[in-house]
């Protein structure tokens, strides 16, 4: 079996570090880079694009509201038009300084608040799925289960890996639990082992409730700012290997994706 392991970085803001970036970009084959909407700022983006290239890890774009003191995790109401260009701007922000060092764009995904308001709504999704396909029609989208997301990218031609977030607690539609909720963030190792080692050997994801839920993925995430997530890493590469997975780049699970900009 071959999966991706891939994790959300770049997220600090100026001398201000979230998570063990180095650190975790050894233990990935993707990774998702904050764009400077939530967090993230150009010399904090070249920097990871240069190590994401230095290792062949993939460079996705992490893209998400304009809420640097929310990081990203609060609702906010904006004008779908010009949201779907925040979204435009921020792939190009991050192609353009991975183009400055040699690297490429592979794939994108949406952070936070923004992400959970589209996996849930259509209405929403479509108009920044579109946003996505008129930049780079060969992106991927990596989207946590969703239909909405998974439903616009069939109408825009655009391919979707789902991602399983080993980290995080689902409802019994697949979307993820709210991180208002206790238990929503899962950060015993060993409970994070147990979900991979299930869903690599079943194929499903125990929901909050108990319900166990199909869950057939391309790649597994966990976030750089959970506490203990470069040792959740570790844990879930050792799960992966252990039953004889192997641990590849989104872009080399997914045919025809890749990022063709240049």
């Amino acid at each position: 079996m071959k999966i991706d392991l891939n994790a959300d970085m770049g997220e600090g803001f100026g001398p201000w570090p979230m998570g063990n970036d180095e650190a975790l970009i050894d233990l990935v084959s993707s990774a998702n880079v904050a764009c400077g909407f939530h967090a993230g700022d150009p010399l904090i983006m070249q920097r990871t694009a240069e190590r994401a290239k230095a290792r062949g890890v993939d460079l996705g774009a992490h893209v998400g509201f304009p809420d640097r003191q929310g990081f990203g995790r609060r609702v906010m109401q904006i004008d779908t038009t010009e949201l779907a260009a925040m979204v435009t701007y921020q792939l190009g922000a991050l192609d353009g300084i991975a183009r400055a060092v040699g690297h490429r764009v592979t794939h994108m995904s949406f952070h936070g608040a923004l992400g959970n308001m589209a996996a849930a709504d259509a209405d929403l999704a479509r108009p920044l799925v579109r946003a996505v396909a008129a930049f780079d029609p060969n992106l991927l989208i990596v989207s946590s289960s969703s239909r909405a997301i998974e439903g616009a990218a069939a109408q825009c031609g655009i391919r979707v890996a789902t991602t399983f977030l080993a980290d995080r607690a689902y409802d019994d539609e697949g979307l993820l639990v709210s991180r208002a909720k206790p238990g929503a963030v899962i950060h015993d190792a060993g409970v994070v082992a147990e979900r991979v080692e299930r869903l690599l050997r079943d194929g499903v994801v125990i929901a909050a409730s108990g319900k166990a839920l199909a869950m057939p993925v391309k790649s597994i995430l966990l976030h750089g700012d959970t506490q203990g997530a470069v040792e959740l890493a570790r844990g879930i590469r050792a799960s992966i290997e252990a039953t004889g997975g192997e641990i590849v780049p989104v872009s080399r699970l997914v045919a025809g994706s890749g990022g063709a900009r240049g």
